[in-house]
């Protein structure tokens, strides 16, 4: 009686309207961001820059994304998720309404600017999900959001494209974006934070009091024991008052700093996590994602031109299966959460087997003989690298410690920002011996992840915390 008292949990209305309002804001965010994407280097090129500077300018975001990503997010961490979303969504609205006043490279670059700084909304959105689920229920989170997001990627091309037929499309376009952005901060100002965050602490507390009464099952278990269970180390001791939100707040790991705190004060807390990052043992998972990440980008870098030297396929159907794969990577998105269940929360384990189902599918792809065998490839490489990127995330939270989880989630972004820089580079290199040369290449460095992870799993238990980082 006493156990089953103990097990019972109800899902908190707050928290569930907090996770349901962020996959909102992940989806209108890559809506707005999609809409824009395919039309810059078509504007900048408008504005009269010459090949040479637009290549220059387009690389100026990623350049500062490579940077901004670690210290937005570990920012995230000392001043709060909701200061630092609300920031970061103010300051692109800002930069994409520049965007749509440019009339000049001079300009344009101006409006990248913030934007490349500050454009981690995604990454923040992740870490407010980290923080109000359990670890149990973070990939199915987690695969839900990507899913919502994929969703908005694949759409707003379509509205972009429709609004730039007209005249001042372009433009149109911008300002629309910078609208979704404010749309959002709006949204993001109204969730209901110090309530999620006081029955998060609550759930806390109920999953300790029922492992305890667990623990206890067939000894002396009494509705003492199981009570005692109950006692949260945030929670007050007998006969004290209850602490404010925002005690609780920076007790989580919400807010170390507040917003208003001097400039200096921030930076050095911001580079305090960086530091324990830096020298945390987990090396082998950011350079998993590495590997992985430039061999998936291999496997895009020439995908049009080498479809039309191959199989003679047009861009149009080339257009076509690129947009079918993108759909089912959306739709992946929903089969994390089940497949996590099914391999018993053993990330490591179904880490280890998407990369190996990626692996084989790009060595299928750099070998296929006919075009069916490129769409077998599309159809599973999506569905195995959405899963891939969702299980990564998810071990490097488990590792690290959700009270760091924005530093994580940002430092992740860099790696992978680095493999934005590297991968044109080794395809163009592996473009001069064949058109197969970029996804063999990707073979090779996605078996060279395999064979890390074969190593590396075995010094981590069955939950993929291993040798736990002390952040």
């Amino acid at each position: 009686m006493n156990n089953a008292k103990c097990s019972i949990y109800q899902k908190p209305k707050g928290r569930t309207r907090i996770i349901q309002c962020i996959y909102v804001v992940g989806f209108m965010d890559l809506f707005g961001v999609s809409m824009i994407i395919p039309l810059l280097s078509h504007h900048v090129k408008a504005l009269g820059a010459s090949p040479t500077v637009a290549g220059i300018v387009g690389s100026t975001y990623g350049i500062l994304q490579l940077f901004s990503s670690t210290i937005v997010g570990s920012w995230s961490d000392v001043v709060g998720r909701r200061d630092s979303l609300l920031t970061c969504l103010l300051l692109s609205a800002l930069g994409y309404g520049l965007l749509g006043m440019s009339s000049s490279i001079a300009l344009f670059v101006l409006a990248r600017i913030p934007v490349g700084l500050f454009k981690h909304s995604l990454s923040i959105c992740r870490a407010v999900l980290s923080d109000v689920v359990s670890e149990s229920e973070r990939p199915l989170v987690m695969g839900h959001f990507n899913a919502a997001s994929s969703v908005g990627f694949i759409l707003g091309p379509v509205v972009g494209g429709y609004l730039t037929e007209h005249e001042g499309g372009f433009y149109t376009s911008s300002f629309t974006c910078a609208a979704i952005f404010l749309l959002n901060a709006g949204l993001v100002w109204m969730l209901p934070w110090s309530d999620a965050l006081a029955q998060r602490t609550d759930a806390n507390s109920n999953t300790s009091a029922s492992k305890a009464c667990h623990d206890n099952n067939g000894t002396n278990s009494t509705p003492h024991n199981c009570s005692h269970g109950n006692n949260h180390p945030l929670e007050p001791a007998p006969g004290l008052a209850p602490a404010s939100p925002r005690k609780l707040q920076a007790r989580r790991g919400w807010r170390e700093v507040s917003l208003l705190q001097p400039a200096w004060t921030q930076l050095s807390s911001v580079g305090s996590k960086i530091r324990t990052v830096a020298s945390s043992d987990m090396w082998d998972l950011f350079l998993v994602r590495l590997l992985m990440a430039v061999a998936i980008m291999l496997y895009y870098s020439n995908f049009s031109l080498a479809m039309e030297e191959r199989f003679s396929m047009r861009p149009k159907v080339t257009g076509y299966l690129i947009s079918y794969s993108s759909t089912l990577g959306a739709l992946a998105g929903c089969l994390v959460g089940p497949l996590t269940q099914l391999y018993g929360n053993n990330t490591p384990a179904l880490l280890l087997h998407s990369t190996v189902l990626t692996c084989c599918l790009i060595l299928l792809y750099a070998a296929a003989a006919s075009v069916w065998s490129v769409v077998l490839s599309s159809t599973f490489f999506a569905i195995s690298t959405t899963i891939g990127r969702t299980c990564i995330t998810d071990l490097e939270l488990r590792r690290g410690g959700t009270h760091a989880s924005g530093t994580l989630i940002g430092a992740g972004q860099s790696v992978t920002a680095v493999g934005r820089v590297l991968a044109p580079l080794l395809s163009g290199l592996a473009q001069e011996f064949s058109p197969c040369g970029p996804p063999s290449l990707g073979v090779g460095l996605a078996m060279a992840a395999v064979a890390l992870l074969l190593v590396r799993i075995r010094k981590w238990d069955g939950k993929g915390k291993g040798k736990e980082a002390k952040l």
